[in-house]
């Protein structure tokens, strides 16, 4: 029992140096050094949902299927807990949980295990994204959790998933898509495929009618990746400038170096904290 507790109290990178994959149905199966106990029945009322559980979204027919298999077959796999002060709180194998619950089965196969929080949540998420098939927003924020909470650089969180860095790094932006979009996401009204090439559009008002008229239109991958080609193809309006020419005039006469105007803004140029100074004396800013 020490071993193994020692084991643990090396860190994460002790228990996942390999596929996670891997190490969970090692743990399940009983042939890993990294569990408390053997495999044991606990009560199903006593399990407390897994906070760290990154699916929001659960296919009740596929669950109604697990929980007929579980009739007819058992819990072939068990759950993984951790035991707290008044129960168990679930790890992994939340759809089976939610069968046996469907099915109002009293207790349920599973496997005490002695992780902390921060192994925990990383079982949690790495579990979700490579062996539940979770929906894009929802990888794309479980990635988000895992660099927030475990400070992982994108080329590190690809390794522990086994996707490569351009996918972490295109998932990651979508975390930024207006919620509507987002939700068309989730709902399959809106692939990768599609979201892709309005990825450079999420911080200006034209994603969301766009998003929009790819779903009303049916369009397709290609349809879109064409039609956007052509939006960014197409010359940009230039501003007409001229009438600040008096304007900026003045203000060069004045402080005697070079002046932009634009719309709703003003930008004076310097060469270092003297000369900053020296206009700020001739605007009459600096306190005496």
């Amino acid at each position: 029992m020490s071993e193994k507790k020692n084991r643990l109290g090396k860190g994460l990178g002790a228990i996942f140096g390999e596929d996670v994959s891997d190490v969970l149905e090692e743990i399940q199966r009983g042939s890993s050094d990294v569990f408390v106990g053997d495999k044991t029945k606990i009560p199903v009322d006593s399990i407390i949902n897994n906070p760290y559980q990154p699916r929001k979204e659960f296919d009740e027919t596929k669950i109604q299927e697990l929980a007929a298999s579980i009739l007819e077959h058992g819990i072939l796999t068990p759950i993984l807990v951790r035991k707290t002060d008044i129960g168990y709180e679930l790890i992994a194998g939340e759809r089976r949980l939610r069968a046996s619950k469907l099915i109002q089965l009293d207790d349920i196969d599973a496997i005490v295990v002695d992780f902390d929080d921060d192994q925990m949540m990383e079982v949690s998420l790495i579990e979700n994204i490579q062996r539940e098939n979770l929906n894009i927003m929802e990888e794309a924020m479980a990635y988000q959790q895992m660099m927030d909470r475990f400070d992982y650089t994108q080329e590190l969180l690809a390794k522990k998933v086994g996707k490569s860095r351009e996918h972490i790094a295109n998932t990651l932006r979508l975390n930024k898509l207006p919620k509507e979009v987002a939700k068309l996401v989730v709902d399959n009204q809106l692939s990768m495929g599609h979201v892709r090439p309005l990825i450079p559009l999420i911080e200006t008002q034209d994603i969301l009618p766009l998003a929009k008229k790819i779903v009303s239109e049916g369009l397709s991958v290609r349809a879109v990746e064409k039609m956007l080609k052509k939006v960014s193809s197409k010359p940009k309006p230039t501003k007409d400038l001229s009438r600040y020419d008096y304007a900026i005039q003045l203000i060069e006469k004045k402080v005697q170096t070079k002046v932009v105007i634009d719309d709703n803004k003003i930008q004076i140029h310097y060469h270092g904290d003297d000369d900053l100074n020296r206009i700020l004396e001739l605007l009459h800013v600096i306190e005496d």
